[in-house]
């Protein structure tokens, strides 16, 4: 069906546009002399919305003739022989609608009329079918166009859920590498220790699993994940490793899955391990204005050489939240009084 026959509201405004072309065609007659002013407006505003729905069919002649595959030669010549054929048929509608109209309104030189008026119904009637099909190109050509940029669209999204994919991927094995250093290390001195760590790392990564194929979750399944992962590794830790998690009234909040994983797995890795004494690795999370700000505070040691530690969960952190928010989100770093604090900030969404 014609995209403007499928809506009233559209019909309706079709035929609101021809209204005023059926004004000028009865100016164009009457200033022939041929017409009286009524005359001329009786027999040009029906034969005019007549003549838009002949229009009609330029968007099936376009469709079929598009023009990166005809060529601009044979568009111009099937629109000539279009239009000649159009208003020939317009013709025939006037010559029979001023045979009826004519003796029911007593005008009875009307019907004779018909000859001094075809010029001017068949010049008109040409232009107006050329002009819709040059508006039936560009309707198509923008159809075209916002169907290409919807598929941009779709294939940024589909790359960009690639790439948080990826990143994901690469956050798995690099906690999994860690935990199973950390089972290594217990198995010969604690055992006990060591099946008991196992427990809690299967329980961890079959919620891990679970969460992470979801595009958010709250702030609570998140910080349930943290508390299972520090769970193990107190394990291996005991009294060293103190935890303090706060998340307020921000639990219900939604981020992106494994978010805050691989911030916490470095406040232990590379925080509280070089520590002799241990320390407290702490997880506050607020809401500021329309952004959600936690923040990962661990021990560090003051004399340790720069440059320790890939990075890894630290940049994947940046690219998920670049990939997920833009620029609406950001980490940031930095070591204040033999603490090291990373500060994450998102826009707040509220499940």
């Amino acid at each position: 069906m014609h995209p403007i026959l499928a809506r009233p509201g559209r019909l309706a405004a079709y035929i609101a546009i021809w209204l005023p072309l059926g004004v000028l065609l009865a100016a164009l007659l009457a200033l022939q002399g041929v017409l009286g002013w009524i005359q001329a407006v009786v027999v040009a505003l029906p034969l005019s919305v007549s003549y838009g729905f002949l229009c009609l069919s330029a968007w099936y002649v376009t469709g079929g003739s598009p023009v990166d595959r005809v060529g601009p030669v044979r568009v111009g010549v099937t629109a000539v022989i279009a239009s000649f054929l159009s208003s020939a048929v317009w013709l025939l509608i006037a010559r029979g609608w001023m045979g009826v109209v004519g003796p029911l309104a007593g005008w009875t030189a009307l019907p004779a009329a018909f000859r001094a008026c075809a010029p001017t119904f068949f010049g008109f009637g040409f232009l107006l079918y050329l002009l819709a099909m040059a508006v039936s190109y560009l309707a198509a050509a923008f159809a075209v166009s916002r169907e290409a940029e919807r598929r941009g669209l779709e294939l940024q999204v589909f790359a960009r859920e690639a790439e948080l994919r990826a990143l994901r991927a690469q956050i798995d094995p690099h906690f999994l590498f860690n935990s199973l250093q950390s089972i290594s290390a217990l198995t010969a001195v604690d055992p006990a220790g060591a099946r008991r760590m196992c427990l809690l790392l299967a329980d961890f990564l079959r919620e891990t699993l679970s969460l992470g194929a979801r595009a958010r979750i709250p702030l609570a399944s998140e910080l349930t994940l943290a508390r299972r992962f520090l769970a193990v590794e107190q394990v291996r830790f005991g009294p060293r490793l103190q935890v303090e998690i706060d998340a307020g009234d921000t639990e219900q909040c939604d981020v992106p899955p494994l978010l805050l994983q691989p911030l916490v797995e470095n406040a232990v890795t590379h925080g509280v391990a070089h520590m002799l004494e241990g320390g407290v690795v702490r997880i506050r999370a607020e809401r500021r204005g329309r952004s959600l700000v936690v923040t990962i505070d661990n021990p560090c040691d003051r004399d340790r050489p720069p440059g320790r530690g890939t990075g890894l969960g630290l940049r994947n952190v940046r690219e998920r939240l670049q990939g997920a928010y833009g620029d609406a989100a950001f980490v940031r770093a930095e070591e204040t009084d033999g603490r090291f604090i990373v500060r994450v900030e998102l826009p707040l969404r509220v499940n």
